[in-house]
């Protein structure tokens, strides 16, 4: 089985008296490893990585490879000038990463055929696998459906992290099978796997993360009420979690449980405190 299933963290940064937050970083990993998910993701959209300096980058990155031991970590890479990240491809093809976690080119809405250069090229300059991250969103440019079958020619491009919010392109890359299909957008975490998707990439999966792993474990099993059941019980947390901008809740909910302080780089700011209210109570109960 491929390594891109299961269910995947990706890393939110913890900060500290303005600066990365090591120690914190190290107790997040450990939390995780422990819980049995499937890897993680550093350097994320969850993990801010647009307002870390390189250094901070590198820092982050080497922190949580050293912490998670046996646990792959995947690395996100992204941007808009394709040779800065043919760079990027370069320095990470040194280090034990898993793989390469890859969004569309921000900004700039390339044409699709300029997306497909784009991933080849760094696809080709890769040692590591590529996970395609289609988040249009938040890039202003969707990868469509004919150019995601195209990128799954490439022996290297292995994955989707799967947040075009398209449930026809969502089957469609399922039934092709040459993507394994990573739902991106949590509350499509269980019909995802339902269709034949391989897991999930879930920012959500930060709290309670044996659930998130259970859930999916029941439905390799085959047990699809009893994941339906647990599933059921994660929506209101997801629903929260993703009612303010990524990774403001996240953040409140683990500094309401210690894992870290309730700190974020401008200009994002932390959740409000309705939603922190809303959290610390369903944390508790």
């Amino acid at each position: 089985m491929s390594i891109f299933s299961g269910i995947w963290v990706p890393l939110v940064t913890p900060f500290a008296d303005g600066v990365v937050d090591h120690a914190a970083l190290r107790g997040l990993v450990r939390l995780y490893r422990d819980a049995g998910v499937s890897g993680l993701v550093a350097l994320g959209t969850t993990g801010e990585p647009a307002s870390l300096d390189e250094t901070e980058q590198r820092a982050v990155l080497a922190t949580v490879l050293a912490e998670a031991g046996a646990l792959p970590v995947v690395a996100g890479v992204s941007g808009n000038n394709t040779a800065s990240l043919l760079a990027r491809i370069a320095e990470l093809n040194t280090l034990p990463v898993a793989g390469v976690l890859v969004s569309a080119p921000y900004y700039i809405r390339p044409s699709q055929a300029g997306m497909i250069a784009h991933f080849t090229a760094l696809a080709d300059a890769s040692t590591r696998p590529v996970v395609l991250y289609d988040i249009p969103y938040r890039t202003g440019v969707r990868l469509e459906l004919d150019t995601l079958l195209t990128l799954a020619a490439h022996p290297r491009i292995e994955a989707i992290k799967d947040c075009a919010g398209s449930l026809d392109t969502t089957l469609a890359l399922i039934q092709d099978g040459r993507l394994q299909v990573l739902a991106g957008d949590d509350i499509n975490l269980f019909n995802t796997l339902c269709l034949g998707g391989s897991g999930a990439i879930a920012a959500s999966a930060h709290l309670w993360p044996e659930r998130f792993v259970a859930v999916y474990r029941a439905l390799q099993a085959g047990r699809l009420a009893d994941a339906r059941t647990m599933f059921y019980t994660l929506v209101p947390l997801i629903h929260a979690l993703t009612s303010e901008p990524n990774p403001a809740p996240v953040k409140a909910a683990l500094a309401a449980q210690g894992a870290l302080h309730n700190a974020l780089r401008a200009p994002l700011t932390p959740a409000s405190e309705a939603l922190a209210l809303r959290l610390r109570e369903m944390l508790a109960a």
